[in-house]
């Protein structure tokens, strides 16, 4: 046997690296991924019998997600009364045209298609759901966790077959940072002082002076930030007089959108009517069980914006107006129910950017409204500081 000298062997194995070095770069070049090759992805089936699938997958705030979708689901024809009240066919994940007999049904995204494809992130009770359709790039406001549906109710859900296949990309992981689900962790607001609290009424008042609703949220914020904030969380404008709901109705069904801007009555705080009316409903209960509030702007400046205070009511019925014997609506009595339902659906729009509950020394705990009906609180005040771009 041949023995190999010391300097062979050492010429042997620089030869041996060189080689080496060279396959791994030719191997490096061929196989480095593409942005959409190490995208993480997820494959989702939403069955037609399904108003809502959860898909377990947990979302950054600011993270981006993509959304494609094929398959079909159908509505079968039904020549009953309750069946003639839904539009029937075969449709992609885009949904069916809405026809006039829909304007009937409470669908989560009003103004999409009968059966598309839609998506909400959050909460059931607060997010805002939004169509997704056949493929939709959307930049995540909040934390939360991704739910996949289809806009239909759960009576047409019991006879509809079909499915969607949806795939989910994330094309940006989003602010690491950014996982309290569902917006901002409290934090106390410095400009919120027990001695600007105490200048606040607790409460506001009918035309005649007596006292109504109680003043359960404070908003830090410019006008158009204000109003940029409700639209983003879904709630619309209500009208300020009678005579355009007329009017508005007749358009909105030729439209075949949902009305939800029926008029609320006019309320006073600082010795004037509120500056905005806004409400957050489900179509056709909108006559009788809206979550509605009203907005006053104040003469008080927090870190140099106004601050806006609010009466946020949840109508659930009728009852009889105790001051002249007329209808009237019935709220909730457990009004922190809607304090919270404002916190929620705004705060889900990640334009706050702080939030807390404060607790003034004369706080209201238990009260009448100004028609008659009782209404109690923990008396706290909801405090939303908006981002300031």
């Amino acid at each position: 046997m041949k023995i190999i000298s010391g300097k062979i062997v050492r010429r042997l194995a620089v030869l041996s690296l060189a080689v080496a070095s060279i396959v791994g770069q030719s191997a490096s070049a061929q196989t480095v991924p593409t942005t959409a090759s190490s995208l993480r992805s997820y494959d989702i089936e939403v069955p037609a019998t399904k108003e809502w699938v959860d898909t377990n997958i947990e979302v950054h705030g600011a993270a981006k997600l993509r959304f494609t979708a094929t398959g079909q689901i159908t509505y079968p024809a039904d020549q009953s009364y309750s069946g003639k009240m839904h539009s029937a066919g075969t449709a992609g994940p885009d949904g069916l045209p809405r026809g006039f007999a829909d304007l009937l049904h409470q669908y989560a995204v009003g103004d999409a298609g009968h059966g598309a494809l839609i998506a909400r992130i959050g909460s059931a009770d607060y997010a805002q759901a939004f169509l997704v359709g056949a493929s939709k790039e959307y930049d995540v406001p909040v934390a939360g966790k991704l739910s996949l549906g289809i806009n239909q109710s759960a009576s047409e859900a019991a006879t509809a077959t079909g499915s969607f296949h949806v795939k989910i990309q994330i094309l940006d992981e989003g602010l690491k940072d950014a996982t309290n689900a569902g917006g901002p962790a409290e934090s106390r607001v410095p400009g919120i002082t027990p001695d600007l609290l105490a200048k606040i009424p607790r409460r506001v008042s009918d035309p005649a002076g007596k006292p109504g609703d109680m003043v359960n949220v404070l908003i830090v914020g410019t006008q158009d930030q204000v109003v940029q904030t409700f639209t983003s969380a879904g709630w619309v404008k209500v009208d300020a007089k009678v005579e355009n709901t007329a009017l508005n109705a007749i358009m909105d069904s030729i439209e075949k959108k949902d009305y939800l801007t029926m008029p609320m009555s006019t309320l006073f705080l600082f010795g004037r009517a509120q500056d905005y009316g806004f409400a957050h409903a489900e179509p056709v209960k909108v006559a009788m069980s809206r979550n509605h509030l009203r907005v006053w702007k104040s003469t008080f400046t927090v870190d140099g914006r106004p601050l806006w205070c609010v009466a946020a009511t949840h109508d659930i019925g009728f009852e009889r107006d105790q001051r002249n014997n007329g209808l009237t609506h019935k709220i909730d009595p457990a009004i922190d129910g809607e304090r919270e339902y404002v916190n929620g659906t705004l705060s889900g729009t990640g334009l706050v950017m702080e939030r807390d509950h404060v607790t003034p020394t004369d706080a209201l705990t238990t009260a009448k409204t100004a028609t008659g009906g009782e209404f109690h609180s923990d008396g706290r005040i909801l405090v939303l500081v908006l981002k300031n771009k």
